[in-house]
């Protein structure tokens, strides 16, 4: 692999060394103590990192932080993170305010501002919360400001959540274009195996998939404060690098080394090229609210002409959805080739199956001589995308 000069005079990586926009994801269990609280030396370390990269103005950086739940267990009494939705977003508000006010009075040690930006899946998969969202980031970035982001979990419910901060900060560097993506954990990268096991080795690059076919990957670690291991960092470097974006996965103690360009961790080279900002969020951030079958020209047409969908192409509509919602399109054996966001209410829809936009326009009113799914908002799964 050829390399270009890091900050120390060594040959780095050309995908991080060259990287001015950079998005660095932080999980629980580099933030917290063992007893859950955060831990503040930990994050003036991390802190120390950041800002040293930062200190030059020629790399901007947004730092997804994971740790708002555990933060809040230890001061509402609670010994372990809670499996419950409702005692889950409880700690998330506590602990939310306890990890920016750490994280306010460690950067303002270098005289940099935070700014605290929580989303849910349903701001950023609808069209004009995306362009407000990316705005938001894109001028706390202009300001001098120091983003960080987690997601909102005091609001969220099942159906909107991300699931984990891995694949939120996937999708964060897509919405701020970002250069590069930084993936700290516990563990110094990703191995072939249980890595505490003797005889395994850390894998240093992946070029694509088939580097890790046969490659045992773990879920979540021993610290029971985080949601996601090794398989959601994995999942959210696949995510990235489809979308033209390198990925640095180690652990938060070698985050220096990492953003330097030093050989360390696991480096994921792209795999593919950005995509239309909205619908990689589409696909991966949204939870479908309903489905539509669809007969087999309307198929045809949405994945292989991605043209939008018709009322005629319909063949039936389950689920209880309103316009705006994501909806699941499926082909007539039950398989999800789209998702799209759909431009009726669930109930509006029975009365349209298999008819043209012109005669639903005679009979019902101009309003209904448009698309069930507008292209623009329509993004075709590739199996691996699929639920």
């Amino acid at each position: 692999m050829t390399g270009t000069p890091s900050g120390d005079g060594r040959v780095g990586r050309p995908g991080v060394t060259g990287a001015r926009r950079i998005v660095v994801k932080v999980g629980s269990s580099s933030l917290t103590t063992a007893a859950g609280g955060l831990d503040a030396d930990r994050v003036d370390a991390l802190v120390d990192a950041l800002a040293k990269v930062r200190s030059g103005g020629e790399r901007e950086m947004v730092l997804v932080s994971s740790g708002a739940i555990a933060a809040g267990l230890a001061p509402l009494g609670l010994v372990r993170r809670p499996k419950d939705l409702a005692r889950q977003q409880a700690a998330a508000s506590v602990g939310q305010g306890l990890l920016v006010a750490r994280y306010t009075a460690s950067f303002a040690r270098y005289g940099v501002r935070v700014g605290q930006v929580l989303l849910t899946s349903d701001d950023t998969s609808r069209r004009a919360h995306y362009r407000n969202a990316y705005s938001t980031l894109d001028q706390l970035l202009e300001m001098g400001a120091f983003p960080v982001v987690n997601e909102n979990d005091t609001v969220a419910t099942d159906e909107i959540r991300f699931g984990d901060n891995d694949r939120l900060a996937a999708l964060v560097a897509h919405l701020v274009h970002a250069d590069l993506l930084v993936l700290l954990s516990d563990v110094d990268g990703l191995y072939d195996g249980d890595p505490s096991m003797p005889g395994t080795s850390r894998i240093a690059e992946v070029t694509g998939p088939a580097d890790l076919e046969g490659v045992t990957i773990g879920s979540a670690g021993k610290a029971g404060v985080g949601t996601g291991g090794m398989v959601t960092k994995v999942e959210a470097a696949r995510i990235a690098t489809a979308a033209g974006i390198p990925v640095v996965l180690t652990s938060a103690s070698h985050v220096a080394d990492a953003l330097a360009g030093r050989e360390t961790g696991t480096y994921f080279h792209p795999t593919g090229r950005r995509s239309a900002d909205r619908l990689l969020w589409l696909a991966h951030a949204s939870t479908p609210q309903g489905a539509l079958t669809l007969d087999d020209g309307a198929v045809s047409a949405v994945v292989e002409r991605r043209t939008s969908l018709l009322p005629a192409g319909i063949s039936a509509v389950e689920g209880e959805f309103s316009a705006g919602d994501p909806v699941e399109l499926r082909d007539p054996s039950g398989t999800a080739v789209a998702r799209g966001l759909v431009n009726f209410d669930a109930k509006e829809i029975p009365q349209l199956l298999g008819r043209s936009t012109r005669d639903l326009a005679r009979e019902l009113g101009p309003a209904y001589e448009r698309e069930v799914v507008h292209r623009d908002d329509l993004v075709v799964l590739t199996p691996r995308t699929a639920p």
